[in-house]
């Protein structure tokens, strides 16, 4: 694979890679994570999932090129501002990834993916690539990382440890993203990790009372401080192996969208 930044290339180097090659956009966001992870968990970790899903595909003579822009550094995350955050607006992050699109497209590229961290922009970013798909001859895909796994070991990481738990993940400052930056990032973790006090009632926004509801209320996030579970039981070990699954997956996605897509 022929893999690169377009932050390094010179001008004729991008139209070059346009032409064959996939521009990959990863998205994030500076939020409070409770009190024991950094503002820009979503960013350091979708960073992470790309960093090793290419490097996956480093090994494969076939794959494609990719050429990965630098990760846009903020989201939409108006829910997080009770405590600390940098917020787009809804209109203004669709705004921004509207004029990003349309300058590779302008730039040469005709195959763009986006790749998301933060829960608070998935629904913008799809918005997003449908719009351009409407408007320009391209193709283009988006996914938020979490939602990828390699589709080989059943979600237990392959080891049979129960690695996966789908009621924590993604979650928000919980088990899962704590897991992954103490595999990703370990220093960047305030330790020991506190327990969560339990919430009585559990936010609506994570229970709603009826199956397909998608239900929001007034000082929800506040009221849990900032978190949905409990980091406390967060490991290393099983973050490494969650992160090499979600690696796994999106480097499949990236192959898939090749193929699908020449």
């Amino acid at each position: 694979m022929s893999q690169s930044r377009l932050t390094e290339l010179t001008w004729r180097e991008v139209r070059r890679a346009g032409e064959r090659g996939i521009a990959l956009l990863p998205i994030g966001s500076q939020e409070q994570h409770a009190g024991h992870l950094p503002m820009g968990t979503d960013t350091l970790l979708v960073e992470e999932v790309v960093d090793r899903a290419l490097h996956l595909l480093d090994r494969d003579t076939a794959a494609p090129q990719v050429v990965r822009l630098p990760a846009l550094p903020y989201g939409h995350s108006p829910h997080h501002l009770f405590a600390a955050a940098v917020s787009l607006s809804a209109a203004t992050l669709g705004a921004v990834l509207d004029d990003v699109l349309d300058s590779l497209v302008t730039s040469g590229h005709r195959r763009i993916m986006v790749v998301n961290g933060h829960g608070g922009n998935d629904e913008i970013m799809r918005l997003a690539v449908k719009r351009l798909a409407l408007r320009a001859r391209v193709t283009v895909a988006a996914c938020s990382y979490w939602t990828l796994t390699d589709g080989e070991h059943g979600g237990d990481g392959g080891d049979g440890d129960g690695t996966e738990r789908p009621e924590a993940t993604p979650g928000h400052a919980g088990w899962f993203e704590t897991s992954l930056m103490l595999a990703a990032h370990p220093a960047l973790v305030r330790t020991p990790v506190p327990a969560r006090t339990p919430v009585d009632p559990p936010p609506l926004f994570d229970n709603p009372p009826h199956p397909g509801l998608t239900v929001e209320r007034h000082g929800e996030w506040e009221r849990v401080d900032g978190a949905t579970d409990d980091a406390s039981g967060a490991d290393a070990g099983r973050g490494g192996r969650l992160l090499d699954d979600r690696a796994r997956g999106l480097a499949r996605a990236i192959s898939a969208f090749d193929a699908a897509s020449r």
